[in-house]
C-alpha cells in the first residue's frame, strides 16, 4: 500500500506542476520526506497523510482510494 500511495502522491504533485519542495512547504514537512514517501523508503502517517492531501487540494479519502485501485490491479 506504500508504494501505491507513493505513486499515486507523485501522479497528483506532478498534475500540479508542484515540485516536491512547493508541496512539502504547503504540508509543512520536510522535502525529503515527500521524497521518501514517493519512493516508499518512508510510510506517511495519517497525519501527513491528510496535509499531504491538502497541499494538493485532494481529499485524503481519494489518494487512497485511488492508491487501493492501484495495488488491486497491479496484483492481477
Amino acid at each position: 500500500m506504500a508504494s501505491a500511495f507513493g505513486a499515486v502522491l507523485k501522479k497528483h504533485r506532478q498534475k500540479k506542476k508542484l515540485s516536491q519542495e512547493a508541496v512539502a512547504e504547503l504540508a509543512n514537512i520536510h522535502p525529503t520526506h515527500v521524497s521518501l514517501i514517493e519512493r516508499c523508503e518512508r510510510n506517511a502517517s495519517l497525519n501527513v497523510a491528510k496535509a499531504l492531501a491538502q497541499a494538493l487540494g485532494v481529499p485524503l479519502s481519494e489518494l487512497i482510494r485511488e492508491a487501493e485501485d492501484l495495488q488491486i490491479n497491479d496484483e492481477r
